[in-house]
């Protein structure tokens, strides 16, 4: 018997490895919600980590286990591939089918777990948005799922929306790029996969009884293409509509995807700008607006600053410099004369970042009444007399100590 993969619990060599999985006794297992799989699944618990134990081919154990790492790398939302137990023998000498091990995702449940609860309308609608965003981002990184389906997908609750995670990888298929002739059949496969979910659901009258199966299934083929087209359609921006730029930025954002790089490519009449996303983790705006600039402000500001930094680094045309010496021209050009246009008098209403902040949002609105980009000089100086000035002073509002 072999093990292959990352380190793992010493215990797990003791466990029955020579009986087939779906015989092992309770006093080797943990009971944990999980999903309807084509395979036999059970967990073991060591030291407070759970893994899960999918019983698969040997050729179907190696194949899912690169992916899971592949999509792992990927930074696709996808459980932690362990390694594989292969080799097994039963006490007779009969080979016994290869086991994939992954780590259980904490705090996931299957859909049946969360539909069992009685989900309100808008709550299942959360979920399929979750499922969305996990289908495009794993078609943005190249991968085709091939068995996209609530069955194959484990959900965390996220400050009341959900979180979706890939569990089943077996059918998935890497393509560089996808094609979308791919991407529709996964779509299209999704949808009727869900209908049917959802119809086993009501028939079990597990279904609040607002929900039509069908217009639910409907439901995530829309959500899929709105996001799919605001994260990958090209744009035609001319001469001056760097407002347009921004606003770009505003919709990704306010889809939860955070801009990575824009990539300006020239064609006759304009540029043609391809917005590239990534999800990022907590505090890396601060942490690069930091590393680039010395500003060290909250993370929304940052990610504000960060914002108009890219934009600025895409639209000058600098987007095969060195970041830091991008950084360093966007902090003389903009950045700093946008702080000289405060007055001294001023300067205590509201933090410098909140002020840059607030200048970008004024300088959008003027843009968007003049239908064209009217700078950030004209901004600044427009925002200082018509909206800062008649602001309380911050300083002023806190109390001092006593």
């Amino acid at each position: 018997m072999q093990l292959r993969g990352e380190p793992a619990h010493p215990e797990i060599y003791d466990l029955p490895w020579g009986v087939p999985l779906e015989e092992w006794s309770a006093e080797h297992l943990v009971g944990v919600p999980c999903g309807i799989s084509r395979h036999v699944v059970r967990f073991v618990r060591f030291d407070g980590d759970i893994l899960a134990l999918k019983e698969i081919g040997q050729w179907s154990a190696e194949r899912e286990y690169q992916l899971l790492r592949s999509l792992e790398h990927a930074r696709v939302p996808s459980v932690h591939p362990m390694g594989i137990v292969d080799g097994r023998l039963d006490a007779d000498g009969t080979p016994l089918e290869t086991v994939l091990v992954t780590r259980h995702l904490e705090f996931s449940l299957p859909y049946r777990d969360l539909f069992s609860q009685t989900l309100r309308p808008e709550t299942a609608v959360r979920l399929l948005d979750a499922l969305a965003v996990l289908l495009v981002r794993l078609h943005l990184a190249g991968f085709w799922w091939g068995d996209c389906s609530l069955s194959n997908t484990l959900f965390r609750r996220d400050a009341g929306s959900f979180s979706a995670y890939l569990v089943d990888a077996e059918t998935t298929e890497r393509h560089a790029p996808l094609s979308d002739g791919l991407r529709n059949h996964d779509l299209a496969m999704a949808r009727t996969s869900i209908i049917g979910e959802l119809m086993d659901l009501q028939a079990g009258e597990l279904l609040d009884s607002d929900l039509d199966p069908i217009e639910t299934g409907d439901i995530i083929v829309a959500r899929y293409e709105a996001l799919w087209s605001a994260l990958t359609e090209p744009e035609l921006v001319r001469s001056g509509e760097r407002y347009r730029v921004d606003a770009r930025i505003r919709r990704l954002n306010d889809l939860g995807f955070d801009v990575a790089e824009l990539e300006v490519l020239a064609v006759r009449g304009g540029d043609h700008v391809q917005i590239q996303p990534k999800v990022v983790d907590a505090g890396h705006h601060t942490r690069r607006l930091l590393r680039l600039t010395g500003l060290d402000v909250e993370e929304n500001q940052a990610r504000r600053l960060l914002n108009d930094l890219d934009s600025y680094r895409s639209v000058m045309g600098k987007s095969r410099e060195p970041e830091e010496i991008v950084a360093y021209d966007w902090m003389a050009e903009v950045f700093q004369p946008v702080a000289r246009t405060v007055p001294k008098e001023l300067r205590g209403k509201l933090a410098l970042a909140e002020i840059f902040h607030e200048v970008l949002e004024h300088r959008w609105f003027l843009s968007e009444e003049a239908g064209q980009d009217v700078g950030i000089g004209r901004a600044a100086r427009s925002y200082v007399d018509k909206v800062l000035r008649h602001k309380p002073d911050e300083r002023a509002v806190i109390a001092p100590l006593t």
